[in-house]
């Protein structure tokens, strides 16, 4: 099977979360650092604009949103399940919550200036500064909440999942489901990259020995990998074939066509490349560069924006 190459960097809150899920799986994989803000010339020779962390390549694949990073390693490894039969649908709406509500209630709170402080403490100020300008690029237009409205937010919402802790070892079953995974990582991003802020977590103990046991999951088995071997891999590689998946089109715009797809919200910096999938969960485009070579970006349907290209 085709190598898992996850570009990601290590306090990525949603990369931890995939790590995690490669630990919960047992899987392995090579790992490939990228930057945390922009430039990022090798990750848009692969993506093609998309910006975010992390991303994940089989090949020449590329899958962006670890939405959609979560569906493919549950495709190509389903057990462990990440969406037990019978809570399917609840695991993946709890898990598009955490990803989005709960995640910007507790980066609200972690970004507070005193979070910031200890984040950039010894650095140059030129760090912070480019660091909250590549951060203001990637939410524009965004509604943000303020620090003290965040808190009171991310109390709240640590007091409902330490509710749905009562009486079970994770949020939703005797084992962790796609929703553990979404909800853990800000929660990580609190008491591993901001610890100065991780005493919010103390009123709910029942959510701190559920992070004990996710922790212990681990990472699996990484190898390190350069961004000149993953180009090197995917200009030497062909992109799986998408020929025989079910064409479901909401915006009539036919296959073949030239599109880009952007993010809704954070970091809608748009991909642009030729439509050859639009299936009732992704979207694939084909696109060339001259570093990659051939390649295929993946999407998936919720959360990004399909538009025809301008011509």
């Amino acid at each position: 099977m085709t190598d898992i190459i996850l570009h990601h960097y290590p306090t990525s809150p949603f990369s931890e979360k995939i790590r995690l899920i490669l630990g919960y799986k047992k899987l392995a994989w090579k790992s490939v650092i990228i930057p945390n803000i922009m430039p990022k010339p090798d990750v848009l020779a692969l993506t093609g604009g998309y910006r975010k962390t992390p991303f994940m390549q089989m090949g020449a694949d590329i899958y962006c949103d670890s939405a959609l990073i979560c569906d493919v390693l549950e495709q190509r490894n389903p057990t462990p399940t990440l969406y037990p039969q019978g809570i399917q649908g609840v695991a993946r709406i709890t898990a598009q919550w955490a990803d989005t509500t709960l995640f910007w209630a507790a980066m609200g709170y972690n970004l507070s200036p005193k979070g910031v402080a200890h984040m950039f403490g010894g650095a140059p100020p030129e760090v912070a500064k480019a660091f909250g300008e590549d951060r203001g690029k990637m939410t524009t237009g965004m509604t943000r909440l303020r620090p003290g409205d965040a808190t009171a937010a991310y109390k709240s919402y640590l007091r409902r999942l330490a509710n749905m802790l009562e009486g079970s070892a994770f949020l939703l079953s005797v084992a962790p489901t796609v929703a553990d995974f979404a909800a853990y990582h800000p929660l990580w991003f609190s008491r591993v990259r901001v610890p100065e802020m991780a005493g919010i977590l103390d009123a709910t103990p029942a959510v701190l020995a559920w992070m004990d046991r996710m922790a212990a999951l681990g990472h699996g088995s990484m190898e390190k990998f350069s961004a000149a071997e993953s180009l090197a891999l995917a200009a030497q590689s062909t992109p799986c074939t998408v020929e025989n998946e079910l064409f479901q089109d909401e915006h009539g715009i036919p296959l073949g066509s030239r599109v880009t797809i952007a993010a809704e919200t954070f970091g809608p910096e748009p991909t642009e490349g030729e439509l050859i999938a639009a299936t009732r969960m992704h979207y694939t485009l084909r696109r060339t560069d001259e570093r990659a070579g051939t390649v295929h970006v993946h999407f998936p349907r919720i959360g990004y924006v399909l538009k025809k290209a301008e011509a």
